[in-house]
């Protein structure tokens, strides 16, 4: 049986098309026609996979304007970091079309043996779970690197997305991938279950929550495959006192209010020396005023909608139960359907919601510190560890406190992002393994020993 998933314009209130789930039949012929693929993809050579993948991102550019308007119908995303996404995916692909031979050659080990070596096999069918909150980004930082490995995907996305998760089959389409390697499953997360227990899924990826990480990787364990999460982050923006703020606020304000606040590597939480406090708090909160608010199909939109309503009461609900306990508000705060005030909360300290928790979206908590090394501890003072960035002129002394802080990303000078070249990923509550790089190819290959004796 089959149901319905209504998307609807979270800035417009608008439907935009109604799509109608799989039918289990419909699932396991998917799931059969990926594991025949897998049969012919994984022997394929891979120049012939890197000339694919590298006209995967040529499709991207070519569309990039389809693509992007229906990212910012879907989910709200400003134009013009929609159309960043989507460079940015095209990056990816051309990344690992370049570097994936590279990355997967057979790594030989000298031992008694007259030959022995790693081989890095393909595992088969991945399991993609992914989110809305950068509906294309997400799901090429996955596939680009496992279909490189040999790998074939299914990708369930989130019901809000569904337009952009069908034009993403649509790119490897064009692109000339051979069918099966890449599929959307239309299904909802009580099917996820179902899903890793057929034999022909032999990992799973999922980018979302700490609870749907929980439950996906719990079925996994009992089914004995391997998983990638990456979850939820309380990102720390640490400022000391001889940090430049005329050079870097932007980059701050940047970090937290991008994409509407809707980021899990976004800053949450701004850690301030007291002695630059004032100064941060005038031209933090001047440099939010100076965003422009609006339509998110506007390319002077700076912050527009979050993407649906139930996100935007969320928020409301943290930042209340904050307020309740002794936090204020420097500005914004207003809620109205969709859309949240770009917001600045100050006086914020731990067993806030504030503090403790993840807040999705555009609000930005100012904690003060006494001093660099309380600093750091606010900082570790997190169940999550995604990501950490701290502004200083003293690279030296920054350099010796990365060690200090357990998250999967140490930025200085700069917001914590993502980049193909580098590996991503988090610690604690943000999940585990990594994404992009040789890392991110890795996660999904058996490391296969041989050795051969004559």
């Amino acid at each position: 049986m089959t149901k319905k998933i209504k998307s609807i314009n979270p800035y417009t209130g608008d439907p935009i098309k109604t799509y109608e789930t799989h039918t289990t039949q419909e699932v396991s012929s998917i799931l059969k026609t990926a594991d025949q693929t897998f049969s012919s993809w994984s022997t394929t050579p891979i120049n012939e996979r890197a000339e694919l993948m590298s006209r995967a991102g040529e499709v991207l550019l070519e569309n990039k304007k389809e693509y992007a308007e229906m990212i910012t119908a879907e989910m709200g995303k400003p134009i013009t970091q929609s159309i960043a996404e989507i460079e940015k995916c095209a990056w990816v692909c051309e990344f690992y079309s370049v570097n994936a031979a590279q990355f997967l050659a057979d790594a030989m080990i000298e031992t008694e043996a007259s030959e022995s070596f790693i081989s890095y096999d393909p595992l088969g069918c991945i399991l993609a779970v992914m989110p809305w909150n950068y509906p294309f980004w997400q799901v090429f930082r996955f596939a680009a690197p496992s279909l490189m490995a040999g790998n074939v995907a299914v990708l369930k996305h989130s019901s809000n997305v569904i337009g952009s998760a069908l034009l993403i089959t649509d790119v490897f389409k064009k692109a000339g991938f051979p069918e099966g390697c890449f599929q959307n499953l239309l299904v909802g997360h009580e099917e996820i279950e179902d899903l890793l227990e057929d034999d022909i899924i032999k990992a799973a990826t999922l980018t979302g929550s700490e609870k749907a990480g929980v439950s996906i990787a719990a079925t996994s364990g009992k089914n004995l495959k391997k998983t990638v999460l990456e979850l939820g982050g309380n990102n720390a923006c640490v400022v000391w006192k001889d940090a430049n703020l005329d050079k870097h606020i932007e980059t701050m304000v940047k970090a937290r209010m991008q994409n509407t606040g809707q980021s899990c590597i976004a800053a949450k939480r701004f850690i301030v020396v007291e002695e630059i406090y004032e100064e941060f708090l005038e031209k933090f909160t001047k440099q939010v005023n100076a965003l422009k608010i609006g339509d998110p199909q506007d390319k002077e939109t700076d912050i527009s909608v979050m993407a649906r309503e139930d996100l935007a009461k969320e928020v409301k609900k943290q930042i209340t139960e904050s307020i309740d306990q002794g936090a204020r508000v420097l500005l914004g705060n207003t809620q109205n359907k969709t859309y949240y005030d770009p917001t600045v909360l100050v006086d914020v300290k731990p067993g806030m919601p504030a503090f403790d928790e993840e807040v999705f979206g555009p609000v930005a908590a100012i904690i003060k510190a006494k001093n660099e090394t309380e600093s750091l501890e606010l900082a570790a003072n997190s169940r999550f560890g995604l990501g950490t960035m701290l502004f200083t002129e003293n690279i030296e002394k920054a350099k010796k406190s990365i060690s200090k802080i357990e998250d999967g990303a140490f930025f200085i000078n700069e917001m914590v992002k993502s980049d193909p070249r580098l590996p991503f990923g988090g610690t604690k509550a943000s999940g585990y393994g990594r994404e992009l790089s040789k890392d991110g190819i890795m996660e999904f290959v058996n490391a296969k020993t041989v050795y051969i004796s004559k």
